[in-house]
């Protein structure tokens, strides 16, 4: 045993006061005697060191730990400001920059400038090669607008096939030369798996100025750049105040447009389609009106553009294959046509990405009880031949409900025609501008008549749209055509007139007597 005055009691007593005060280096001395007490210091010597050690090794745990958390932090931060496809900035690195650059102007006239463009034809890239190679498209894109900037340009894609780009401190005729540069860049081709595709942009300039808020160079930008849409593809339009009337206009109007198709403001007219060798008619194409209140009279290639870029193509598609199919249930009871008359209805590429839509031709079908074979459906050239699979299964449901199917425009765009010989289509309507010079060019008839036997060479016949002289049609009935369209016939009529047309006697008749 010990005595009760040995001083290693005290230094054992404050050794161990300062361990649990968190000095974990302290230690107590070990005296020469090496008795029990020295055993007790020694054991909590050891204590001590054993507690060191973890402490150490859990002091550089944390700081691992810490420093994971912070790279981590900085990831997100990163990835919350970046547009995972192209690494690009997104739209909030965008604003915060465009803010940065506003505040370091300061009314020194170092004004920043704002390009936004989006892609002309990449919807078609996208729906006709698949999402992959669209995703492509993009990056490349990307790439070429970072080549054509300057390394303190911000370059975005703010979501789709739109992106924008802030140039601190840059003049707008600075903007506009680069934004000629990155045109350019776009016009060449880019190379996706098996083929060239070229995106031009259209493009919209926003230059800062006094009071100028980010949100304002937005809106000031996409403005423009719908203005630089309206005069056609590959362009830059800066922005100008009277731009917003057009704007204001704009949207006005589309708002118009789908009061109008909810509340019976659009009317049909009918052309007749009429059989060459007899002068009946077999058939109308349905062409949708619309009286604007105030407006009056708005033409068709005004509102249907409109009418896509707004999404309500597919409200009016289907109004349209309503109220039409509706209509020949009307002139069916009143016996005004038999059942071999059919109705054409256009419908659009947008229709087609849409599965309802095939419910919707079944539901009109069995509201009205017409047989599917008097509804022929009418889809632009490009609109079949670009289409993708989902395209292709439509056209294949539509087929399978017994609609008839026909291309329009035929002849506009391709100058190979194998693609019939894959498609459910049934008929072709040949554009107009095929006939334009029959019975004015000798040698016309020759090429219409190519035109025919390939088409038939297919499997299919033709409708001859744009008739306008009794000339072209003897030529058209000469050489073997069966059908046609265009004003020499009728120019399209509201639906009341038609019973007055059907009862009329064909020309045909008329010359025979």
């Amino acid at each position: 045993m010990f005595a009760d005055n040995d001083p290693r009691l005290s230094q054992l007593l404050e050794g161990i006061v300062r361990l649990a005060s968190g000095d974990l280096s302290s230690r107590i001395e070990v005296s020469p005697a090496r008795d029990e007490l020295d055993a007790i210091i020694m054991g909590t010597n050891l204590l001590a060191e054993d507690l060191q050690i973890i402490y150490e090794e859990l002091e550089q745990r944390v700081q691992v730990r810490t420093q994971l958390l912070h790279e981590a932090h900085l990831e997100m931060q990163k990835m919350a400001m970046q547009d995972p496809l192209t690494g690009l900035a997104n739209r909030s690195a965008l604003l915060e920059a465009l803010k940065g650059a506003l505040d370091a102007d300061g009314g020194s006239g170092d004004s920043p400038a704002l390009l936004l463009m989006d892609l002309d034809a990449f919807k078609s890239i996208n729906d006709s090669l698949g999402h992959t190679a669209g995703d492509h498209v993009l990056s490349i894109v990307g790439q070429k607008i970072r080549s054509a900037v300057r390394a303190s340009d911000v370059v975005a894609r703010l979501g789709g096939d739109e992106f924008a780009i802030v140039l601190p401190g840059a003049s707008c005729d600075q903007a506009g030369i680069v934004a000629h540069r990155i045109l350019a860049a776009l016009a060449e081709p880019i190379d996706v798996p098996g083929r060239s595709v070229r995106c031009g942009a259209s493009m919209g300039l926003s230059c800062g100025g006094a009071g100028k808020t980010p949100e304002d160079m937005l809106m000031e930008a996409d403005v423009a750049m719908y203005a630089s849409k309206a005069e056609g593809q590959n362009r830059l339009h800066r922005f100008e105040p009277g731009l917003l009337l057009v704007r204001r206009l704009r949207s006005q109007l589309v708002e118009d447009l789908r009061g109008a198709i909810q509340s019976g403001g659009l009317m049909l007219h009918y052309q007749p389609v009429v059989e060459l060798g007899t002068g009946r008619i077999e058939g109308v194409e349905a062409l949708v009106r619309w009286n604007h209140p105030s407006r009056g009279f708005i033409m068709p290639d005004e509102f249907i553009p409109l009418a896509e870029e707004a999404g309500l193509i597919s409200e009016l598609g289907n109004w349209v294959l309503r109220t039409a199919v509706h209509q020949l249930r009307d002139w069916l009871d009143a016996s005004v046509v038999d059942g071999s008359f059919s109705v054409r209805i256009n419908i659009s590429a947008t229709d087609l990405q849409s599965l309802q839509f095939i419910e919707d031709v079944r539901a009109v079908l069995k509201e009205t009880g017409v047989r599917p074979e008097q509804v022929v459906l009418e889809l632009t050239e490009v609109a079949i031949v670009k289409g993708n699979e989902l395209d292709r299964y439509s056209l294949g449901g539509l087929r399978g409900l017994g609609v008839g199917i026909e291309i329009d425009d035929f002849g506009t765009g391709y100058s190979s025609i194998s693609y019939l010989r894959r498609l459910p289509v049934d008929r072709v309507k040949v554009d107009r501008s095929l006939i334009t010079g029959l019975g004015t060019d000798s040698s016309h008839p020759a090429l219409v008549a190519a035109v025919l036997q390939l088409v038939r060479a297919c499997g299919l016949e033709a409708v001859w749209e744009g008739v306008e002289t009794a000339e072209q049609a003897e030529i058209l009935r000469g050489l073997g055509c069966l059908s046609a369209q265009g004003y020499f016939f009728s120019k399209p009529v509201p639906p009341e007139q038609i019973p007055e047309l059907l009862a009329a006697k064909p020309e045909s008749a008329r010359e025979q007597e």
